[in-house]
């Protein structure tokens, strides 16, 4: 069986139609004055699931979380959570704990103190909070720092500390705003491989929100993307990036190339498109795009070889145009070709070796050229 982009875990409950969603939204409209925060919104999530709201600011997805924290009621709609619903319940009486972006330590507290604040609160023996507490730095290997403020402690290190204060409860759902926010690029991507570590190992629900793309397709299993308080798509990264449902999705997630163009003719092995600049496009992702109808084709940078000389098939996917950028990022090279009539395609290869056996250079000509499911076919 062929599926779309890598597999990360086996673990596909919502693919089972006996499967029972842990958490769901209802038709939850969320306004604040004249401003419509959330619209209308249904959505569901599953148990041990990381699931990843993503979206730009002020697209709902904070507001989503608070709701179900319980710092925001909905204004319309419920919210349920085990088959509970839980209006009227106030944040403390939720199984549900939430990390802030600030992260939010006690300065005058030591890491274990952190640690142990929430259990104390609960009434915890002390000898079962000095386990707890001895537990949790384990798990996010800051046993040396446990006597040290969180001042002495790097931003990666707050981090650790504030997400092992979140998980001491044991809650049945972690939710965590932003939680990499703070942290520089190389610490956030190593971070975000031990968040995944750290879920699967405890066997918790986590929600995270995010503004960074390539934070959600790390992490999550499925992503939910969000556009002025709005679901666009639900899907798993692989899906959400190779066959997004929507010109937005598309344009959102990743880079892309649209191509607008009418269906000049399909059958079942696809569809023929003239685009609007000229180029001829053959697609098997066609959809359910029809003869005569308008659509975008969406392909991908790195989907798109370019090369210095003509393809040997010439008739489609098949344009010649000028090198009009380059970028050299290390991995990989980006070349930005720009076509007869202006129109300016993206791509990228992959550095595979140290020597090209193809070099290309600014205003040289060059072909770019795809295979036919290389892109996928948007009808709006």
């Amino acid at each position: 069986m062929k599926s779309l982009g890598s597999i990360r875990r086996s673990f596909t409950p919502w693919n089972d139609p006996a499967a029972k969603p842990y958490i769901a939204f209802e038709n939850v409209t969320k306004r604040f004055g004249d401003f419509t925060a959330v619209n209308n919104l249904s959505l569901t999530v599953f148990e041990r699931e990381f699931f990843a709201l993503l979206g730009a600011s002020g697209c709902g997805k904070s507001t989503l979380l608070r709701m179900l924290a319980g710092f925001d009621e909905p204004t319309a709609g419920r919210i349920l959570l085990d088959g509970q619903d839980l209006r009227g319940i106030p944040p403390y009486r939720r199984p549900v704990n939430m990390m802030f972006q600030s992260y939010a330590l006690f300065p005058h507290m030591t890491v274990e103190a952190n640690i142990a604040f929430g259990l104390k609160q609960e009434g915890m023996p002390k000898a079962e909070i000095g386990t707890r507490v001895a537990e949790m730095l384990r798990l996010v290997k800051l046993e040396q720092f446990a006597k040290r403020k969180p001042h002495q402690l790097s931003g990666g290190q707050r981090q650790r500390v504030a997400l092992a204060r979140s998980v001491a409860k044991r809650p049945k759902v972690l939710l965590l705003d932003e939680p990499l926010g703070a942290l520089d690029k190389k610490l956030r991507e190593e971070t975000q491989f031990e968040l995944m570590d750290l879920q699967q190992s405890l066997g918790l629900t986590f929600i995270v929100v995010t503004h960074d793309q390539e934070e959600a397709m790390t992490m999550a299993d499925r992503i939910a993307i969000l556009d002025k308080g709005e679901v666009m798509q639900v899907a798993t990264p692989a899906e959400v990036y190779e066959a997004p449902s929507s010109r937005f999705v598309a344009g959102f997630v990743g880079n892309v190339n649209m191509f607008e163009g009418t269906v000049a003719s399909r059958d079942d092995s696809g569809a023929r498109i003239a685009s609007s600049n000229g180029l001829t496009i053959m697609t098997k992702n066609a959809g359910a795009a029809s003869a005569g109808s308008p659509v975008v084709f969406a392909i991908r940078p790195e989907k798109i070889k370019v090369s210095s000389r003509k393809p040997a098939n010439d008739d489609v996917n098949v344009a010649e145009g000028e090198i009009y950028d380059i970028a050299y990022l290390g991995d990989m090279t980006v070349y930005h070709v720009k076509l007869a009539d202006g129109h300016v395609v993206k791509t990228s290869s992959l550095n595979a070796s140290r020597i090209s056996d193809d070099p290309l250079s600014w205003n040289d000509r060059a072909w770019i050229s795809f295979s036919p499911d290389a892109g996928v076919v948007l009808a709006k």
